[in-house]
């Protein structure tokens, strides 16, 4: 490459994997990552988990500055990047400046989405190491917390919540929590983990609107208003793919790269919650919003920006801590795949694997992450594995291992 060097756009977990990995595998131009939050690049699983209980900042930051200037990183925090001109491969920022680039990987993760009109300083969403602070002020012993939304961010905050002594209600729209991804037996025992927390988890519940007042949060369902002191909207994300769309970029829920992490426009790549991209191993395109994903594709796309083309088939693991419980899973799981249970539903110490075909395409357990890392190899492998055999307790999975390395 030349003088350019490589402009990583973000600055969250793909941005700083990304950036680590150029330097080791010997990348030696100009590095500069491009931040609009004024933090240093941070991780953002704690902020809804041990960040939001005990304010312990320690374990966020990815890249320390003296990290930064030991390996001749430049972090351009508190600065928007707006565009990529196609014609010289520059970034051009909203302040006006820009910077040369060779190459440039787009890492901007997504914003929260939010309830039409929802504003007011009592009314949350959790993305940023602000929300968390912001949030942590709102949550008292006896406060009442609303939460908008059971899929997993709203469950960690719920469960962070009632460890700090709170009283939460939880509202779904769905009949169930995540049922359109685990379907409705995994979305019960998921809904009686939090009830059995002590939370009010109202299921079947519109949310149509959430205001403030001078004390409180009233949010307007369709069973009626719901009052608390604070409210969180946990609803998922929206990508950030504005860069890609004012660049020429193909985007559409994301900015689309293939299985190199390559956008539709040379020298151009995109990893992590952002980027939307092709999976040799489901033969289909999605967008991931997972830690690890954005870690491993990020690494990815580092490796094939150096030259050293990598397709990025991992199969996706994720994993939540709540209410004292362990959740992981692995693949990619829908409710129309056949699914079967290892273990004890109600006592949650279980697996549950998804079949395509008889053949293992995705896992799902709580209480038991030693099955997630030969599942995680069962998925990759695509491997055909007897139903009866994976729901008996005495067959020992590594059975299933050998049978596909053979």
């Amino acid at each position: 490459m030349s003088a350019g060097g490589i402009v990583v756009v973000g600055g969250g977990q793909a941005a700083s994997v990304a950036t680590r990995t150029l330097r080791r595998r010997g990348y030696d131009g100009t590095v500069t990552i491009v931040g609009d939050e004024p933090e240093l690049p941070y991780q953002r699983p704690p902020l809804s988990k041990e960040y939001l209980t005990d304010e312990d900042a320690s374990g966020l930051w990815l890249l320390p500055q003296e990290w930064a200037d030991a390996n001749d990183v430049v972090l351009r925090t508190g600065t928007a990047a707006t565009r990529i001109d196609r014609s010289t491969g520059g970034v051009q920022l909203a302040d006006g400046s820009s910077i040369a680039a060779d190459a440039v990987l787009v890492a901007t993760g997504g914003r929260p989405r939010q309830v039409s009109g929802a504003r007011g300083a009592r009314i949350h969403t959790l993305r940023t190491k602000a929300d968390a602070d912001r949030l942590r002020l709102g949550i008292r012993p006896g406060s009442r917390v609303v939460i908008v939304g059971a899929g997993f961010i709203g469950a960690e905050v719920s469960s962070s919540a009632r460890q700090l002594g709170a009283e939460v209600t939880v509202l779904e729209a769905s009949p169930v929590p995540l049922q359109r991804v685990l379907g409705e037996r995994l979305g019960t025992v998921c809904a009686a983990i939090q009830r059995d927390a002590g939370v009010d988890l109202r299921l079947g519940v519109a949310v149509d609107s959430i205001r403030e007042t001078a004390h409180e949060v009233i949010v307007e369902t369709s069973t009626g208003p719901v009052v608390g002191d604070v409210a969180v909207v946990a609803v998922g994300i929206i990508p950030n793919q504005e860069i890609g769309e004012a660049s020429g970029l193909v985007v559409g829920n994301g900015i689309h790269v293939d299985e190199y992490c390559r956008t539709s426009v040379p020298n151009v790549y995109a990893a992590g919650d952002v980027a939307n991209h092709y999976h040799p191993l489901f033969d289909m395109r999605m967008r991931v919003e997972h830690f690890d994903n954005a870690s491993k594709q990020a690494a990815a796309a580092a490796n094939n920006m150096l030259g050293r083309p990598t397709v990025f088939a991992d199969p996706h693991w994720f994993w939540s801590d709540q209410f004292g419980l362990n959740l992981q899973c692995v693949g990619h799981p829908s409710p129309d795949q056949e699914m079967v249970v290892r273990g004890d539903l109600d006592g949650r110490d279980f697996t549950a694997f998804f079949l395509d075909d008889g053949r293992v395409r995705a896992a799902f357990t709580v209480g038991r992450p030693e099955d997630i890392a030969i599942a995680r190899e069962l998925v990759s492998s695509a491997m055909s594995v007897p139903a009866d055999a994976l729901a008996d307790d005495e067959y020992d999975l590594f059975d299933a291992l050998e049978g596909a390395d053979a």
